[in-house]
């Protein structure tokens, strides 16, 4: 049997042909390019200043946030700072008081199924939930439980007694999981107020203000007669405004690219290398851009959006209810992102019940899964904790809405597409071409209840 290089042949192999033909390629692929739907469906406004400012209507409600622990082993605290975010403290500033107030908490081990506080009693402590679920559960008018919603990590209920005479509970606070409760006795804080002149006034102004004549979210009530009959005399009123709304600067991802002159002169056929550099890195610029649109602390949605349009999963997994809770707090939702392991968590509580989820079909030809006519997008960036869960936003779109807006500046100086511009910066002393990539951005709710968030989702749970 002869070897292969023994072999003989009678006519011209490919191997050989090959080094006189031409070769057909693609241009540079890239993995990490995304649907960026986040991107592609936002409405996006120009700005020529630069600065974006939200002018609204005066908030007499003061919104609450989220308090923050140290926590060493079994060992969990307050940080004193973060309880300004309880709506009676938001404004304080006497760090030494806030210190001596985070003390005060005593630390609770809670299990499923006990009962913090029942219905009608009367409040005698503030809870902050430093981990696991607590459930708000009310009588309704039928003699039936109603669910409120839950209550999880850093939330806290009780601080809404401030200033009411005999204060009770609203609903029944039961623990959905086991956890970790912080605890302040209302007495420990009273022996505190007699020493703490200016906690008590802080305290004192909360309870006035939140007694002034407002409407239904807050907002400064405007005096007006309806259904009278003959020469009433009518009120007279004005709209006030917010003195200090919030502006949102534009925000940037810049690099700069280099490419030596070598290879942009001899290897430009068939493709042109600097204009392939520049794709692909304008390409991951947009999607930098649409993580901070997400991401940002100053102005990403999920670090950004109130806390009042905050709500946890009932269960843990994404349920249809979930979802209905969560349409029911704003108007004209028109979006939903989600994690695509978030929409087949969501897809399998559908499964389980029998229930059938539509197709939309979108402007540009493509499907996305809806539920009550409202499109669902698959948003990958916005990501998975430690704990393998994750968030669901909805949003209201639309500057006419008064709904979630995209911010980009108007033409720049060698613009390239839309609020980013490509500068040529020279040829450096070793031959290399320099270009400076920005890209400029923000996004801005118009009012509070623009955009919230389902949180907690749940991926991985295959039972409910």
């Amino acid at each position: 049997m002869s070897s292969p290089a023994a072999e003989q042949f009678s006519s011209l192999q490919t191997r050989a042909a090959r080094l006189l033909a031409t070769t057909t390629k693609t241009p540079p692929q890239m993995q990490s390019i995304s649907s960026r739907n986040l991107l592609r469906k936002l409405p996006w406004l120009t700005v020529s200043s630069g600065t974006y400012r939200v002018n609204r209507r005066l908030q007499i409600k003061v919104g609450r946030g989220r308090v923050s622990f140290v926590q060493e082993g079994t060992d969990v605290r307050i940080v004193p700072e973060t309880l300004t975010e309880l709506a009676a403290l938001r404004g304080y500033t006497d760090v030494d008081v806030l210190t001596r107030l985070a003390g005060m908490f005593t630390v609770r081990q809670v299990t499923p199924g006990e009962v913090l506080a029942a219905e009608g009693s009367p409040i005698r402590e503030v809870f902050v939930v430093a981990h696991g679920r607590v459930e708000r559960l009310a009588t309704g008018e039928y003699g039936t439980v109603d669910h409120l919603g839950v209550i999880t990590d850093g939330d806290q209920v009780g601080d809404e007694a401030v200033g009411v005479e005999d204060p009770t509970w609203s609903a029944t606070l039961r623990c959905a999981t086991s956890g970790t409760i912080m605890v302040l006795n209302w007495d420990a804080l009273g022996g505190l107020l007699e020493t703490e002149e200016g906690l008590r006034a802080h305290l004192d102004d909360f309870a006035r203000r939140r007694a002034l004549p407002q409407n239904r979210r807050g907002e400064a009530e405007i005096a007006l007669s309806a259904g009278h009959l003959g020469e009433a005399l009518l009120p007279g009123s004005f709209v006030d405004y917010e003195l200090g709304p919030r502006e949102y600067e534009l925000s940037l991802t810049q690099t700069v690219l280099q490419v030596h002159t070598r290879v942009a002169d001899l290897y430009n056929d068939p493709m042109n290398q600097v204009e392939e550099q520049l794709r692909l890195t304008v390409e991951e610029i947009r999607e930098t851009q649409e993580h901070e649109l997400l991401h940002n602390p100053d102005f990403g949605l999920l670090h950004n959006t109130s806390y009042d349009q905050r709500i946890s999963t009932r269960t843990g997994p994404p349920t249809p209810d979930d979802l209905d809770d969560l349409l029911s707090m704003r108007r004209s939702t028109d979006a939903f992102f989600a994690h695509p392991k978030a929409i087949t968590a969501f897809l399998r509580e559908c499964n389980r019940r029998g229930l059938a989820v539509d197709a939309a079909v979108q402007d540009d030809g493509s499907k996305a899964l809806s539920w009550r006519g409202v499109p669902v997008y698959p948003l990958g960036k916005i990501g998975l904790t430690d704990h393998n869960t994750t968030s669901i936003i909805a949003m209201r779109r639309g500057e006419e809405k008064q709904g979630v807006v995209g911010l980009q500046p108007a033409e720049l100086p060698d613009q390239v597409q839309p609020g980013l511009n490509v500068r040529f910066m020279g040829i450096t002393d070793q031959a290399i071409l320099r270009y400076l990539v920005s890209a400029y951005y923000s996004v801005a709710p118009l009012v509070p209840d623009a955009v919230g968030l389902l949180e907690h989702v749940e991926i991985g749970r295959t039972d409910s």
